[in-house]
């Protein structure tokens, strides 16, 4: 069965992808599937970095602000959208771009897991979210890790919604999640992945995070955020980097400066684990940038690339 050909625009947050991404959507034909976690949720434009009317140029946007940020969203909620979006973008003649920093829903999708077949176990998962509001996201972490420790090793405490998924996996099925993933994998992936993704100076890339910062805040930041803070039911969306950070400002336990260089340095771990997860796959072709490389000369040498992988004319 011949492959469907997708592009892949991924790397660490403020590297550009979004723009360059909808570039070459233009020059090339294509229409973008979001792959980040939280552009998911209605109305965490700012937050999120999510782009503009004017900033998508034209080009169909999907799997961005359409769900209710008061509800949980999965791996696999993304991945069986993702696949049907995919179709859409083919049957219409176009080629859909993945673009997006969600490392865990980029190599899901690509590989094709396949999570039809686990079942989930509510009152068992609200019983683990209790325990991290009692005692932390790092403790249930730490018990995963005695389970679990290839997947514990990818999540960081932030990650509350995947940790709780591994453990609610092993509960309702006796198997890990790197074993399920394993397993699942026996079906090939029906895509032919053309993957990208900028490789900036470490100095480079932690300043254009600040300047996103900067900006974000001169739009708005503080607003949206405190609008989460009010709504105690949005708890998967209440820990998006750019809203937490500022919640204690809003509690009158710390200024505002203080936040905002919280904010600042939690983007850059952020972005440092990004980087970490990315490396690992082998398939991405890393575009160096520095401060003369020109958008021009980015955009052009993915467009080359892009159209060499799928024999574009």
């Amino acid at each position: 069965m011949e492959k469907q050909f997708v592009a892949v625009i991924c790397g660490p947050t403020a590297s550009g992808k979004t723009s360059i991404a909808v570039s070459l959507a233009k020059e090339l034909g294509g229409e973008i599937i979001s792959a980040d976690s939280m552009q998911i949720y209605r109305g965490m434009e700012i937050a999120t970095a999510k782009p503009s009317v004017e900033e998508m140029q034209g080009v169909p946007h999907h799997l961005m602000g359409f769900y209710d940020p008061c509800d949980s969203f999965s791996v696999a909620d993304y991945v069986k959208l993702a696949h049907e979006k995919i179709k859409e973008i083919a049957a219409r003649g176009n080629i859909p771009f993945i673009v997006g920093g969600t490392g865990l829903y980029i190599s899901s999708l690509v590989n094709n897991l396949n999570f039809e077949h686990t079942d989930c176990d509510y009152e068992y998962r609200e019983q683990l979210r209790q325990t991290a509001r009692e005692k932390g996201a790092q403790y249930l972490l730490d018990k995963l890790r005695e389970i679990d420790p290839d997947t514990a090793d990818k999540l960081h405490p932030h990650n509350l919604n995947r940790i709780v998924r591994a453990l609610e996996v092993y509960k309702v099925s006796g198997k890990t999640m790197s074993e399920m993933q394993r397993l699942s994998r026996a079906e090939p992936s029906p895509y032919d992945p053309c993957m990208i993704a900028f490789d900036y100076d470490r100095d480079l890339l932690y300043e254009r995070i600040n300047k996103r910062v900067d900006i974000m805040l001169a739009e708005g930041l503080i607003d949206e955020a405190q609008e989460f803070f009010r709504h105690d039911n949005y708890p998967t969306a209440a820990q998006a980097i750019g809203y937490k950070e500022l919640f204690p400002f809003f509690c009158g336990e710390k200024e505002l400066g203080e936040c905002v260089e919280s904010l600042k340095r939690e983007t850059r771990k952020y972005a440092k684990r990004q980087m970490t997860w990315f490396k690992r796959d082998e398939r991405i072709h890393w575009i160096k940038v520095t401060r003369e490389t020109s958008r021009r000369e980015i955009v052009e040498e993915a467009k080359k690339y892009i159209k060499t992988c799928g024999n574009l004319t």
